[in-house]
């Protein structure tokens, strides 16, 4: 696709176009998702659904996994206290969809298994169920966090980040 037709696809998209995709009662439930998840475990889950890339994204060339990297330094995703966080990156204009982890959670998960989350996520976003696939990848990033950082008996998680979906 030339730069034009791809900064025009962008710019097509806004705000009511990621409300259309997760209404209030969507966000609303995967807030709630993230936040009983993360009574579970120490990690941290954040999720990002943007319509478009920013102008200077589009301009420069770069891609949605530039963007994922960008937005987990800007949500304080890469800032917990065991490296454990994990950002859920979806870009509508372009059906992208990213996980970035931090290195703590990175050492003990396969490119394969962030593989299979993200296809089995693809596969709902194709058939427009966007809630479903976000609440399949955070029940699968919380399988990953139980087992590699499993709260103690009388452990509770000190909650670093916001559980709320951050939606642009």
């Amino acid at each position: 696709m030339n730069r034009f037709a791809r900064i025009l696809k962008h710019r097509w998209l806004d705000e009511t176009d990621t409300q259309r995709a997760l209404n209030a009662d969507a966000v609303e439930r995967l807030h709630q998702s993230v936040a009983t998840s993360e009574r579970r475990h120490s990690g941290e889950i954040r999720i990002c659904v943007e319509a478009g890339l920013p102008l200077s994204y589009l301009w420069r060339g770069l891609t949605a996994r530039d963007r994922a990297v960008t937005m987990f330094g800007k949500l304080r995703v890469w800032d917990t206290e065991a490296n454990n966080g994990v950002l859920i990156y979806l870009l509508l204009a372009e059906h992208a969809i990213e996980i970035v982890a931090d290195r703590g959670l990175n050492r003990h998960v396969s490119a394969e298994q962030w593989r299979t989350i993200v296809d089995s996520m693809r596969a709902e976003f194709r058939a427009r169920r966007y809630e479903q696939g976000l609440l399949s990848a955070v029940r699968a990033v919380d399988e990953l966090l139980q087992r590699h950082f499993p709260l103690g008996d009388d452990a509770a998680n000190p909650n670093e980040l916001p559980d709320q979906p951050h939606m642009r």
